[in-house]
């Protein structure tokens, strides 16, 4: 069984970074496709950044240009940057991994909090 550990949640002014971490169970060049999700209060999960086995990144508009994802494989960790941070980034964050089976995997989520 795969598992996802988050980590790097916390809170931080308007403006501030943080760095989020997600450890695999196993090696990360095993996911089709690995990234990061959030869901806010009252509102559906949506995705941040994702990228591929062969390292192409996507982000979601709300967030080009200030949240970068990135991985090292020495560690099985995938990392997502934050960078001039917002009330609205406000979520709990959670880190996705797609199998070669096509199976999802998530993690148990990290919470961040923006203060204006």
């Amino acid at each position: 069984q795969v598992q996802l550990v988050e980590s790097g949640g916390g809170l931080v002014q308007a403006g501030g970074s943080l760095r989020l971490s997600c450890a695999a169970s196993r090696s990360i060049f095993a996911f089709n496709v690995m990234g990061w999700y959030r869901q806010a209060p009252e509102k559906q999960r949506e995705v941040v950044a994702t990228i591929t086995r062969g390292g192409v990144p996507t982000y979601a508009d709300s967030v080009k240009g200030r949240f970068t994802i990135s991985r090292e494989f020495a560690k099985n960790t995938v990392y997502l940057q934050m960078k001039s941070l917002e009330p609205e980034d406000t979520a709990v964050y959670y880190c996705n991994a797609e199998t070669r089976e096509k199976l999802d995997v998530w993690g148990q989520g990290t919470l961040v909090t923006v203060s204006s």
